[in-house]
């Protein structure tokens, strides 16, 4: 792909946030890891917690494909996860990460 090509790409891809609760057996099954490994994979950025309220919150950052496919993934989880519920505010891309952490 020529320079200018990989230009007018990037020029294309939007940029999106998102903000997600997850409900079920979501605490306890290493979901928090598993979201920062494939959000990392995936090179989007955010952050992801346990809420008091036995859900999971993610804020998320990036190209949206790649937030998407995120997103595709908390409707399973990982393996011991029963997900009931995934909410989805999207907001305005703010661009405020560096990276994709673990918090609380």
């Amino acid at each position: 792909m020529k320079e200018e090509e990989i230009k007018n790409k990037k020029k294309n891809t939007k940029m999106v946030r998102a903000h997600l609760l997850i409900s079920g057996r979501v605490q306890g099954v290493a979901f928090r890891y598993y979201t920062q490994d494939i959000a990392q994979g995936l090179g989007v950025r955010g952050w992801v917690r346990n809420c008091w309220d036995s859900k999971v919150e993610i804020i998320v950052e990036g190209e949206e494909e790649k937030v998407k496919k995120l997103i595709s993934w908390c409707y399973q989880g990982p393996g011991s996860a029963i997900v009931e519920k995934v909410g989805i505010e999207w907001e305005k891309y703010r661009g405020e990460f560096n990276s994709f952490a673990i918090r609380g």
